[in-house]
């Protein structure tokens, strides 16, 4: 037997004013200063979106890293000037030295 796919209720979704056309005003670029900071992804971080983020929200991992040893922790593979064959052989290397 196959379970029935549920709909999502739109019951209470505002549809543009203008039939056909998309509301865009929630799409308006978002003002943000320049990055000062970069998160061990190698992520760039606006000052902003980390005032944002609501770190003690049950849906946020604010601990990814967590529970891992210290040696995963420092292990980066971000260089775009490497391939991930060399990344791995230089952190290899580094950890041997």
């Amino acid at each position: 037997m196959v379970a029935k796919k549920k709909s999502v209720d739109t019951s209470d979704v505002k549809l543009s004013d203008v039939p056909g056309v998309a509301d865009t005003a929630g799409l308006k670029a978002d003002d943000l200063t320049p990055a000062t900071d970069v998160a061990a992804s190698g992520a760039m971080i606006e000052p902003e979106i980390v005032e944002r983020i609501e770190t003690s929200h049950p849906a946020v991992d604010n601990a990814p890293r967590a529970r891992q040893p210290a040696v995963a922790n420092r292990i980066d593979f971000n260089d775009p000037t490497k391939s991930e064959a060399e990344a791995v052989a230089d952190n290899l290397a580094a950890q041997n030295a």
